[in-house]
């Protein structure tokens, strides 16, 4: 049993599984709080790292992709302060990380757990029934059904049109975006029949997010709805074997693996990914290119 303990969280690993408990520091942001105690099988990770810094470290896990529905709905956009997966560590416990990494890293070893992408989701996603009030609205979802209801703030044309109930069925996706500087973030769902998109300041289908403390919370709607519907890799078109000019991934499955090709050289560089890490996770994504 490794465990390291400081005032933004507590970690534990039985060999097994690591339980990741948010600490009660003020510097711990309100989506890790929600989340609370979050259980990770061993199979769901692709790696650990520590990094010393003269004032604080940080623990950090890499999930494999497709692993976590948080992680896909919110598109590695997470401050670290709701990050899950991050652990700030002060200097007095700095061997006690490193015994804590090599741990897990032997773990992973031992049991050669791939830092491949995975075909399902291996953790389950926030429970239900979920509701979240943010932005212009509230967003509820008990697993079958979003309700998005609206508040005084909200633009008169989509508030006109009273509540949304969008059935699971016809959800084709969804996706959170936080604010940055001066453009606004949103939570939207991409539906069956909807028109083009519009901003989400008018989009029926979507809460408009202004930067408030409350924001991230949105990303728990996402990432449950996330769970609920179809993975990933199912978007994926395989190459039609046998058939010269057969159509592979889609132009937006490519376009998103050489985004990936790319976070992957960014990690290695700032020294996140061991050259062997990266050079499974590279092999992995070229295969799918």
């Amino acid at each position: 049993m490794a465990e390291i303990i400081q005032k933004d969280g507590t970690w534990a690993f039985d060999g097994a599984a690591l339980r990741l408990t948010p600490g009660r520091d003020k510097n711990v942001g309100v989506l890790r709080r929600a989340l609370g105690e979050l259980v990770v099988p061993l199979g769901a990770l692709a790696g650990i790292s520590f990094e010393q810094g003269r004032r604080q470290g940080r623990l950090r896990l890499r999930l494999r992709d497709g692993a976590d529905p948080l992680l896909h709905a919110t598109e590695g956009r997470l401050a670290e302060p709701h990050d899950p997966y991050r652990l700030t560590v002060e200097p007095d416990r700095y061997g006690v990380a490193e015994y804590f990494t090599d741990e897990v890293r032997d773990a992973l070893l031992l049991e050669q757990v791939p830092g491949t992408p995975v075909s399902e989701y291996l953790l389950p996603g926030p429970p239900l029934p979920l509701s979240v009030s943010a932005g212009d609205g509230t967003a509820s979802f008990d697993g079958e059904r979003v309700r998005l209801e609206w508040n005084w703030k909200t633009e008169d044309a989509k508030a006109a049109a009273g509540p949304r109930t969008l059935a699971l069925a016809d959800i084709l996706g969804v996706e959170w975006q936080p604010s940055a500087g001066l453009e606004n973030g949103h939570l939207r769902f991409r539906v069956t029949g909807a028109p083009a998109r519009e901003r989400a300041k008018y989009d029926p289908n979507a809460v408009e997010l202004w930067g408030f403390r409350r924001d991230p919370l949105m990303a728990l709607v996402a990432a449950a709805v996330q769970a609920r519907l179809p993975h990933p890799s199912a978007a994926v078109v395989p190459e039609a074997s046998g058939k010269p000019g057969a159509p592979g991934a889609s132009e937006a499955d490519h376009d998103a693996l050489l985004r990936r090709l790319r976070e992957l050289g960014e990690l290695h560089r700032a020294g996140v990914l061991t050259d062997e890490e990266f050079t499974l996770a590279k092999q992995a994504v070229l295969k799918r290119l």
